[in-house]
């Protein structure tokens, strides 16, 4: 029996807390910022354009690097992990503090754009290590199949609630509210995690250096990082577009849209306990691939709905949200006992976790790279009413994606339900 086997429920929400202040980032980096210096600052969209999307693509590339040092820090004797963790949100508070409130003498023209480019690359590399340290904690904590859930559920479920504030409070309240809110829940965070259950550290002496490609020596991670792709594209190609299909093809009323997201990641929360539950009765792969169905069961009806069918779509993002839950809480149960199968438990959980964030990013790049021209190439262009632009832009949002989470599942089914798959993966 492992220490975590009795992991309680108060050490992982200790664990999980900090996932709340770190949500706060995402949306604002992603959906926020953009408008905001458009509208206060008169920044060009291309710029803005072009600036994010060179910072998106600068900090995909270094997670694996990223995960690499987290590794050594780690396994080095004795050494004070909350520290590094510590002086990393302190790099993170300053960074979005700048993004949020340039200085009197960087307000406009290039050295406005200079302002920016240099605060998203420290706020997006302090994010993207803060995130893989918080990670690799949890992955080195163990426990069997439910205990890992439990840790994974935690860190995913303080996330959820992170995006909700972080959705609600710049609109209510304004950007400075934001980031009180923001450094307080950081702080909330750190105190949970340093009296959180700590991994037990490695001496670095014992561990012998391995490359950044290592994980793709190992053909379990490959099929599972395959599976998490394809899902992934899955999830991202609806996150992209919804705004599109909520406007044109349902025409809801604008000041329903939080309502309609808000709906989806509140019962993505509340879904946790029930996906936790099943993963007692058969396992982390089959729960998953049972929550792979029930979304494609859910989403498919999405393909029928047209103007005025509001209600219907609130009751398609309630249980999409309840479905999506398991997507949350279960892959990164799924890698964590994948890991300790292949003999690299607490030894190289950052290498792995740098190559899993990279894919997360580049699931939500591919889903907006191809997802719009495609749309653009069958004659969608946003606010038509052409009944035909229409139909395709259903069928891209929904059938899309279905078609994906479906192959999938197949893909889940087929490598870890094989003879010879690690029993860690569907126990």
């Amino acid at each position: 029996m492992t220490a975590t086997a009795s992991f309680t429920l108060r050490q992982a929400v200790r664990y999980g807390t900090l996932g709340l202040p770190l949500a706060f980032i995402a949306l604002p980096l992603y959906i926020l910022l953009p408008n905001y210096y458009a509208n206060e600052f008169g920044v060009s969209l291309t710029v803005l354009g072009l600036l994010f999307l060179a910072s998106r693509l600068f900090d995909a590339l270094t997670d694996p690097l990223l995960g690499r040092l987290s590794d050594v820090l780690f396994n080095r004797a004795n050494a004070n992990v909350m520290t590094f963790i510590g002086l990393t949100a302190v790099v993170l508070v300053a960074g979005l503090a700048g993004l949020l409130f340039p200085p009197a003498l960087a307000t406009s023209g290039s050295t406005l754009i200079l302002w920016i480019a240099t605060c998203l690359l420290i706020t997006y590399t302090a994010y993207s290590f803060l995130m893989i340290m918080h990670q690799s904690w949890g992955a080195r904590l163990g426990g069997d199949a439910v205990m890992r859930g439990k840790i994974v559920a935690a860190r995913e479920s303080a996330g959820l609630i992170g995006v909700m504030l972080a959705s609600a409070i710049p609109g209510w309240l304004g950007y400075g509210a934001m980031l009180t809110s923001f450094v307080a829940c950081m702080g909330l965070g750190l105190f949970g995690l340093s009296f959180a259950h700590k991994p037990a550290s490695r001496a670095l002496h014992t561990t012998q250096a391995t490359s950044v490609w290592h994980p793709f020596s190992q053909a379990p991670f490959r099929n599972l990082l395959l599976v998490f792709s394809l899902n992934g594209i899955a999830s991202a190609v609806p996150a992209t577009l919804v705004l599109f299909f909520i406007q044109d093809r349902i025409r809801a009323p604008l000041a329903s849209e939080p309502w309609f997201l808000g709906l989806y990641f509140l019962c993505a929360a509340l879904s946790m306990p029930c996906w936790l539950y099943i993963v007692r009765r058969i396992g982390l792969a089959k729960t998953w691939l049972s929550g792979m169905l029930l979304s494609i069961i859910v989403f498919v009806w999405t393909l029928f709905l047209g103007e005025g069918d509001v209600l219907y779509f609130a009751v398609i993002c309630a249980f999409s949200g309840f479905a999506v839950g398991a997507d949350l809480a279960l892959p990164g149960a799924l890698l964590a006992g994948l890991i300790r199968s292949l003999g690299d438990g607490d030894k190289h959980e950052g290498a792995y976790l740098g190559w899993w964030n990279f894919m997360t990013k580049a699931n939500l790049a591919l889903a907006a790279g191809l997802t719009l021209p495609l749309l653009e190439w069958l004659g969608y262009t946003p606010g038509t009413h052409d009944a035909q632009a229409l139909q395709m832009l259903s069928l891209v949002y929904a059938g899309l994606p279905c078609l994906l989470k479906l192959f999938a599942a197949w893909a889940l089914y087929r490598f870890f339900h094989a003879p010879h798959s690690p029993q860690e993966l569907y126990s």
